[in-house]
């Protein structure tokens, strides 16, 4: 049986805690998520053959890019595992919540209610997967975000929710120190749009600051005029702004501050790291601009392109490496995840025992020359 009832996934999820919590940190997984991705003799698990995982994410709507590198990622490493297992297929099913935490519950029940769903690559973003987290849990269906990045998450219990990317915590530190540091800045100023990951960074950020935030605004979603923020940090007398949030509004803030006249330092995380960000705000306002990711560029060979795509494509493999290992169950499953040890495309992979990636590194990419630089960015922590 591949899933379970939803009182028997209760249980499977309680069961599962004990057994995550003294598997981490066993020093062999069983399985890999190396580039080749997959088996290499065509054997796996009979009981999972045939079964899909699921993706829940951001495909369509402002932040659709980021969602879409996101199964360019998933599909590279099922082509490679369905091609070297020919007697062993395993699907996608694709849930497009446009990343809102008002649209992913809906989706949520629908995932737990497919039985032909094993495992989920996502939610992609932090709000929904702080909305779909219990749900996962308590129907004991295994997950891995390769991109949701607030803190929270990973403190409310949830033992099937784990991470192959480093948290805000971690990004916004560095975000401080390269800020102060080689961004040469001595007053900030901190903007973010009240979603739960753009309030967790620039939270995050404004702390690490300490004496060198000159002030902090917040904008809307879909907000188009941003004369006030602009008013606000021209009269603050900041010579950086660090804006927490996603490539839309941040291209939008970066141009009305170029055109109100602010020449200092624009910096944003990882939720504006994509090339939609230059276009957005333009060539000559997003000149300049450092956005920072908790990722670093794919291999010159890769397959798949985009922020996030390495990190989805080592999710992939760490499912398809439980296949591999015997899983059949959720509970089992999820405990070869939290024991799983490798080295992915994105960096080497472990889950602490709250199932956080115990090692992330953090980097900042550049506007040059009218286009971000996806391929030579510099590591800042």
């Amino acid at each position: 049986m591949i899933r379970f009832t939803k009182s028997a996934r209760v249980l499977a999820a309680v069961a599962a805690t004990g057994l995550m919590l003294s598997a981490c940190g066993s020093s062999d997984s069983g399985g890999g998520s190396g580039s080749d991705g997959g088996s290499s003799d065509g054997s796996a698990s009979s009981a999972l053959c045939g079964k899909n995982l699921a993706f829940m994410g951001a495909l369509t709507g402002d932040a659709g890019a980021l969602g879409q590198n996101m199964v360019g990622g998933i599909e590279l490493a099922l082509q490679q595992y369905n091609d070297k297992n020919p007697d062993c297929q395993v699907n996608l099913k694709k849930f497009d919540s446009q990343g809102s935490p008002d649209t992913a519950p809906g989706l949520a029940t629908q995932i737990v209610n497919d039985d032909s769903i094993f495992g989920l690559i996502g939610p992609g973003f932090s709000g929904e997967s702080l909305a779909t987290g219990k749900t996962f849990f308590e129907a004991g269906l295994p997950s891995i975000s390769p991109s949701a990045t607030n803190v929270t998450i990973t403190q409310q219990g949830w033992t099937t929710w784990h991470r192959v990317i480093g948290n805000d915590d971690a990004q916004g530190k560095a975000d401080a120190a390269y800020l102060t540091g080689d961004g040469g800045a001595t007053k900030v100023f901190v903007i973010d749009d009240g979603q739960d990951y753009s309030k967790g960074l620039a939270g995050t950020v404004k702390d690490a600051l300490g004496d060198a935030l000159a002030d902090s605004d917040q904008i809307s979603v879909g907000q188009t005029d941003m004369s006030a923020a602009v008013t606000k940090v021209k009269a603050s007398g900041a010579d950086a702004v660090f804006y927490g949030g996603y490539y839309t509004e941040a291209g939008l803030l970066a141009k009305a501050l170029r055109q109100g006249g602010f020449t200092g330092l624009f910096m944003s995380g990882d939720g504006s790291e994509d090339p939609n960000f230059v276009k957005v705000a333009g060539a000559d306002a997003a000149e300049g601009a450092v956005l920072s990711a908790p990722a670093g560029p794919p291999p010159a060979d890769f397959g798949a392109s985009g922020l996030y795509a390495t990190q989805s494509y080592d999710a992939t493999n760490i499912f398809l490496a439980a296949l591999d290992d015997g899983a059949s169950t959720p509970e089992e499953i999820n405990t070869f995840i939290g024991s799983y040890t490798g080295d992915g495309v994105s960096g080497p992979i472990a889950f602490d025992e709250n199932g956080d990636i115990k090692e992330s590194k953090i980097y900042a990419y550049f506007v040059k020359d009218g286009k971000l630089d996806v391929d030579n960015p510099q590591a800042i922590s």
